[in-house]
C-alpha cells in the first residue's frame, strides 16, 4: 500500500540544489555541514539539507500557496547561506552540473544511505555531480496523480529548456544544453517515469519493487515525475538547478500553473494530454541536447513546434490561472529568458570567448550574488 496524504489545495514546495566553490581554484569544496551548520545557527527558521555530495547545500521551502511566497523564502534562506558561506571564504554554484571538477574529488555526506548508493552504483553513481530543482504541487486525491504526471510529461521539455545549465564536463563542452539530464539517467531507479494508468497500478509497481530488492538501497524511485506521499504531492525534477532565482521562479511557476491547469481539465471530465512513451523520450533528449532550439513533438500525431514557440503559447494559456495563483510576474519570466538565453547558453558562449571554463564559473558565481541583470 503506498500512502498518499492528499492536500486540500495545490500547496507549493521547493527544494534548490546549490554547491560550495573554492573562489580561487573555481572547484568545488566539500564543506556543506560547516556552511549549513553556521547558516542555521544565524538563521534557525530556514530548513536547509546535507544532499548526496558533501559540497552541496539543499535549500528546502516550507508549505505554501504562492510562487511569490516560495520564492521569499528561498531569498532569506539564500542569503543565510551566502553570509555563512562568505565567511569561510567560499563561493555559491548554482547550474545543473560543474563544468570541470574531478567526480573522484568530490566524496558523498556522511551519511549510511549514500554509502550504499554508490556501493551499489559503482562507477555510474560516483559520476552525479549535478544538482536540479524539485517542485512538490499538493493534489487533493491519489487516483488524480497519475492521469497528472502523464499529462507534465508532454511539458518535460519546457521546464528542461527553460532551466538547461550544464553543458561542460570534465573541462570539455559536451554539446549538450543540460548533460546533467544524461548523468542522472544513467541511476537504476532514475529516468521517465512509465505512463501508469491509476494508482492501483503504481501500487503494484512499487510492491514489485520492493519484493525484488530494486528500492532497498534507495527507498523510492528518483523518477523524474514522482508521487511524494508523504507530502500528499506531485514532484517534478526535471530542471537544472538555475544560476539565478528568477530563472527558478519561472521555472516553479509553469509547474504551479500546469499542475493547477490539468487538475482542473480532469474536474471538469476532460482527457488530459499524453505522448507516445517513444515520443516523451525523444522529447527529453532533445531537450537535453538542443535546450532552447529544441524541435519538440507537440501532440500524439506527431506534429513538432520549436520549444520556445510553444512555451510562449503556453504562457498565454496559463495567464489566467497565473493571476488566480499570484505568479503572472514570475510566468513571465520565461518571455525573459527566451529573449536573453538559458544558463547553458551564457556558459557556452564565455567557455567559445575565452577558451576556459574560469570565465563561465566566475560569471555563474556573479549571477547567484547579484540577482539578474
Amino acid at each position: 500500500m503506498q500512502e498518499f496524504h492528499a492536500s486540500a489545495k495545490p500547496t507549493l514546495g521547493v527544494e534548490w540544489e546549490l554547491a560550495l566553490i573554492d573562489p580561487i581554484t573555481r572547484d568545488l569544496t566539500s564543506r556543506a555541514a560547516d556552511v549549513i551548520a553556521l547558516a542555521t545557527s544565524a538563521q534557525p527558521d530556514i530548513h536547509l539539507e546535507r544532499e548526496f555530495l558533501a559540497n552541496t547545500v539543499e535549500i528546502v521551502t516550507p508549505v505554501c500557496d504562492t510562487v511569490p511566497q516560495a520564492v521569499a523564502e528561498l531569498r532569506k534562506a539564500l542569503t543565510a547561506v551566502q553570509q555563512a558561506a562568505g565567511s569561510l571564504n567560499l563561493k555559491l554554484w548554482g547550474s545543473g552540473s560543474h563544468p570541470f571538477s574531478d567526480v573522484r574529488t568530490q566524496p558523498t555526506s556522511a551519511k549510511g544511505h549514500y554509502d550504499e548508493i554508490i556501493a551499489r552504483t559503482r562507477y555510474w553513481g560516483n559520476q552525479m555531480l549535478i544538482w536540479g530543482i524539485h517542485t512538490h504541487v499538493g493534489i487533493s486525491d491519489k487516483h488524480r496523480v497519475w492521469p497528472i504526471i502523464n499529462a507534465l510529461l508532454t511539458n518535460y521539455p519546457h521546464l528542461l529548456a527553460l532551466t538547461a545549465s550544464s553543458p561542460g564536463w570534465d573541462g570539455i563542452d559536451t554539446g549538450y544544453a543540460s548533460n546533467r539530464t544524461m548523468l542522472y539517467q544513467q541511476l537504476p531507479t532514475a529516468g521517465l517515469p512509465y505512463q501508469f494508468q491509476s494508482w492501483e497500478e503504481w501500487e503494484s509497481f512499487m510492491d514489485d519493487q520492493q519484493k525484488s530488492g530494486v528500492i532497498n538501497h534507495t527507498g523510492s524511485m528518483h523518477f523524474d515525475i514522482r508521487p511524494a506521499g508523504k507530502w500528499g504531492t506531485i514532484e517534478v525534477r526535471v530542471c537544472d538547478s538555475t544560476a539565478n532565482i528568477q530563472e527558478l521562479a519561472a521555472a516553479v511557476a509553469l509547474t504551479h500553473c500546469l499542475v493547477v491547469y490539468y487538475d482542473r481539465l480532469l474536474a471538469a471530465g476532460q482527457e488530459l494530454p499524453s505522448l507516445q512513451p517513444w515520443h516523451v523520450s525523444e522529447n527529453k533528449w532533445r531537450a537535453a541536447r538542443y535546450g532552447m532550439d529544441a524541435i519538440i513533438i507537440v501532440d500524439r500525431e506527431t506534429n513538432e513546434r520549436l520549444v520556445t514557440d510553444d512555451l510562449l503559447l503556453w504562457v498565454e494559456t496559463l495567464l489566467p490561472i497565473a493571476q488566480e495563483l499570484e505568479c503572472t510576474t514570475e510566468l513571465n519570466y520565461i518571455k525573459e529568458i527566451i529573449a536573453t538565453g538559458a544558463g547553458y547558453q551564457r556558459q557556452r558562449a564565455l567557455f567559445e570567448q575565452h577558451g576556459s571554463w574560469y570565465p563561465a564559473v566566475d560569471a555563474t558565481i556573479a549571477e547567484l550574488e547579484q540577482g539578474w541583470q
